[in-house]
């Protein structure tokens, strides 16, 4: 017979399977808080973190007499980074037939690696935009279940491009290229409506196209449209009556003018634009995110065998156009989001394009924090989830020795990091 106690013990764990222990709540001591971009630094608080997200923020420091207390007292405070233009599973360099010898499966071991570097260097959300299909919906979930330390993900899978164009395979014999094509490329205004459907079907969070020629693809073809005008409208609409954004990497001032008339959400680069561009720009409303470290990445490889000649000319000819398209489309009141295009630099070093933002666009500190965070959380339509610390939003949390609306280099320098209410170590 049992005794009392083997049956009181034995109701206690049935009723901690069924009922069981409330997590404990974490409680942030900030030093100096920047809840939101837009209205700076606010001085000390005191956060409380409950099942990966915020429950309560009162002013001033106050030690709970429960709970894990997470002592920043020391530091800024601020909402965790959002880097809309990524590349989770590649390094910069390389030689370009390594894709041909590398598996895909090869891509997930880079992207958690770079994932939980990301995450450290507080960008505690990310765009991923352009992966070999399948990498990036599998570091999605990997990161948002826990299993592997990272950011939060919205992905794009492979990027849609013209056959034979910047984001289709190319430079190997013509058996080859057949062999590696992920039919991600398409041609005509069926085939790329199609390819946008087949692209939320199989997990896209987003589309991303090559509207125009790129630097780092083997072929000397320039840099500008590459897709008609009707094929990137049946893009946008097919994307947008599916509820997915359009991401344009564009290069080129009539690419980026017909993927704005044609209605894309962001442009990824922005590098020659003109007049016409800033225009149509303007009147449907998309924003450039200028991906500044991409021009700091490529010209750090140049002259070092790094890349092939046809790549290293196009470089030569993009460098002198930093930052001046971004800088007249801000004066038009077109939004600049940030974005860095990590993977064509280290991942890591994200933080650094704040500066590279200040310096050749003229943008203020405010502004280059609100792009990375109130800003883009809007263009990935999670407004209502991060890019603020506020009551209800998920604990995407960071931590600086100081304010970075005096010095924006502090934020390369991120010394605590929470995402979804977990610590990344």
């Amino acid at each position: 017979m049992r005794t009392l106690t083997q049956i009181w013990a034995a109701f206690l764990a049935l009723t901690l399977m069924v009922f069981p222990a409330a997590a404990q709540d974490k409680v942030i001591l900030a030093g100096n808080l920047i809840a939101d971009a837009n209205t700076g630094a606010t001085g000390p608080a005191t956060i409380t973190v409950r099942d990966g997200r915020i429950v309560s923020i009162e002013s001033g420091i106050t030690r709970p007499n429960d709970g894990k207390v997470i002592d920043l007292s020391d530091k800024t405070v601020l909402p965790g980074l959002i880097d809309m233009h990524v590349h989770l599973s590649g390094d910069p360099g390389g030689d370009f037939w390594r894709q041909a010898t590398e598996p895909d499966e090869w891509g997930v071991v880079v992207g958690a690696k770079n994932a939980r570097l990301t995450a450290l260097a507080g960008f505690t959300t990310v765009r991923d935009v352009g992966s070999a299909p399948q990498v990036g919906f599998v570091l999605r979930r990997g990161t948002a279940e826990g299993i592997l330390p990272g950011p939060r993900i919205q992905s794009a899978g492979s990027s849609l491009a013209i056959i034979g164009g910047h984001g289709d395979v190319s430079g190997f014999r013509p058996e080859v290229n057949a062999a590696l094509a992920d039919g991600s490329a398409c041609t005509g205004v069926k085939e790329c409506a199609a390819a946008v459907r087949e692209a939320s079907k199989n997990g896209a969070d987003l589309i991303k196209i090559t509207a125009t020629g790129g630097v780092l693809s083997q072929q000397a073809r320039g840099l500008d449209q590459h897709f008609t005008d009707a094929e990137m409208e049946a893009i946008v609409s097919s994307a947008h009556a599916l509820g997915m954004r359009v991401a344009a990497h564009a290069h080129g001032p009539r690419g980026i003018e017909a993927a704005s008339k044609a209605g894309v959400d962001t442009i990824e680069h922005c590098t020659f634009a003109d007049d016409a561009t800033i225009r149509a720009m303007k009147e449907n409303g998309t924003a450039c995110v200028p991906t500044l470290m991409a021009f700091v990445g490529v010209q750090e490889g140049l002259g070092k065998g790094v890349y092939t000649p046809p790549v290293e000319a196009k470089i030569r000819a993009t460098l002198s156009q930093l930052g001046k398209a971004p800088t007249a489309m801000r004066k038009a009141g077109i939004p600049i989001i940030f974005g860095t295009d990590s993977g064509v630099y280290p991942h890591g070093r994200n933080a650094e394009e704040f500066a590279l933002m200040i310096k050749h666009i003229g943008m203020s500190p405010r502004e280059v924090l609100a792009s990375a965070t109130t800003e883009a959380a809007k263009l990935m339509d999670l407004e209502n989830e991060i890019g603020r610390i506020a009551t209800g939003y998920s604990a995407d949390i960071i931590a600086v020795d100081s304010d970075p609306l005096k010095d924006i280099t502090a934020l390369e320098k991120v010394d605590w990091v929470m995402v979804r209410g977990k610590v990344i170590d």
